[in-house]
């Protein structure tokens, strides 16, 4: 199967899906990577796409698309731009199986993503995909306002005991993005969240997601 996972910034992808990615590679899926934005400072940019490709080559992760749009600026871009950038990605790699950012993290850029993955993967120009679901991002998902659009509420638990160190290791690539604890992207946050997720299915790791849509 081909398996897409939609990331609003470089690390995101990690935080969210890092485990489930591997574990879905190692079961023979092709893993496909969009990274949506880039900042201005090329120097910067380069960089970060260069430990992006590291941690996706710990991953597993067949190939990485880099759309480079304006980093906080997705609100102001063009929508018909956005959407036709994230619909050509789609239509290129035909997923049965999406991850997209949650619809209530506080950063905008999360939010237009899922925006325009929507559009993309509206059922009547995808009849293969058999699953979408949204993940939780530190720093992100619980920042918001609290309020009934803005919970994550997971519905679906991926146990990543086996590869949650594959999924450490692929985090400490974003050196330019790592912080020390407590912040919440912090290898120490990483791996308190992970088992919190993990003693809701009573395994060691795990990485929980809401269903946004499946067809069985």
């Amino acid at each position: 199967m081909n398996v897409l996972v939609f990331a609003p910034h470089n690390d995101d992808e990690v935080l969210g899906v890092g485990g489930t990615i591997v574990k879905l590679a190692k079961q023979g899926n092709d893993v496909f990577v969009c990274e949506v934005t880039a900042g201005s400072n090329q120097e910067r940019v380069k960089n970060i796409k260069n430990e992006a490709l590291n941690a996706h080559k710990v991953l597993g992760v067949k190939d990485t698309i880099f759309l480079d749009l304006p980093v906080v600026e997705l609100k102001h871009y063009s929508v018909i731009e956005l959407n036709s950038k994230v619909l050509s990605v789609v239509n290129d790699i035909k997923p049965e199986i999406v991850f997209i950012p949650h619809k209530g993290d506080i950063h905008i850029d999360h939010r237009e993503v899922v925006d325009a993955a929507m559009v993309a993967l509206r059922p009547s120009n995808n009849p293969q995909l058999k699953s979408i679901y949204a993940y939780e991002t530190l720093s992100e998902t619980e920042w918001n306002v609290p309020s009934c659009d803005n919970f994550f509420i997971p519905s679906v638990w991926s146990d990543i005991s086996e590869t949650f160190d594959l999924k450490i290791k692929a985090m400490q690539c974003y050196k330019l993005q790592l912080k020390t604890f407590p912040n919440p992207r912090s290898l120490e946050a990483i791996e308190a969240l992970a088992k919190f997720r993990g003693s809701t299915i009573c395994v060691n790791y795990a990485e929980s997601f809401m269903a946004i849509r499946i067809i069985i």
